[in-house]
């Protein structure tokens, strides 16, 4: 079993009046895809923005690469060789594409190398070079986000649901790309709600249910099992193909 890269322990965050994560422990091997899933208002995002720093926990501890990451920022964490992708893509729309992807390579200019990879991983990157943010469709503004985001190679990209609004052939490119990248020597964090894509891509899973993991184990468990499926999310994956 290969060794766990990041790891939470007993993890509770509180926002505001509301505690949303209560007790999450949760194992990610290094290498490969773990997919975090589970109903709307599970904690899957609170969770993976627990573990960026966007919330500080109030309770628990999160390490990564056998260091307590709990309670550094979010600057610290992204050093550390941590990149996240959020829900809402968080690209600059009012600068180009060139812009955005100038501004997330931290460490200097864009490597020739890494960038002809990215966009080939993506190709309206290229495409769309000069163009501004704010006039790429919503699947071409996810693809920037992802882009973003490995434009430099990271340890751990955490990814907060990417195909969410798009459509079947984006969802296809957003697939391959993340199966390409699973290949290199990146861990992925994944939380997604389409069953189908997430299992195809999954090689562990952990699944939320009132801010607490539930289930934890290899995809191909949950795969194989509709009852458990049904038990721990109500759903099966017969229908969600």
């Amino acid at each position: 079993m290969a060794d766990h890269l990041l790891s939470l322990s007993g993890l509770h965050t509180h926002i505001g009046p509301y505690h949303i994560l209560q007790g999450v422990d949760l194992a990610v091997p290094e290498g490969g895809v773990t997919v975090l899933l589970g109903r709307n208002g599970a904690g899957k995002t609170t969770t993976l923005r627990t573990i960026m720093g966007h919330w500080t926990a109030s309770q628990g501890e999160i390490h990564f690469a056998n260091h307590n990451i709990t309670k550094l920022d979010t600057p610290s964490i992204s050093r550390r060789g941590i990149a996240f992708v959020p829900e809402d893509m968080a690209i600059f729309t009012d600068l180009t594409v060139a812009e955005n992807m100038s501004l997330a390579a931290a460490n200097g200019p864009i490597d020739a190398k890494r960038l002809a990879w990215v966009t080939d991983l993506f190709p309206p990157i290229g495409s769309f070079w000069n163009s501004s943010a704010g006039t790429l469709s919503g699947g071409q503004k996810q693809m920037l986000s992802v882009a973003r985001a490995i434009i430099e190679p990271r340890r751990l990209i955490l990814i907060d649901e990417p195909t969410k609004g798009l459509a079947p052939a984006i969802i296809k490119a957003m697939t391959d790309a993340l199966r390409e990248l699973k290949e290199t020597d990146t861990t992925i964090l994944l939380v997604e709600q389409n069953f189908a894509m997430a299992s195809s891509l999954g090689d562990t899973v952990a699944v939320m249910d009132d801010g607490r993991i539930v289930f934890a184990g290899a995809m191909s468990e949950l795969t194989g099992n509709p009852t458990l499926q049904e038990k721990l999310m109500g759903l099966s994956l017969e229908v969600h193909q």
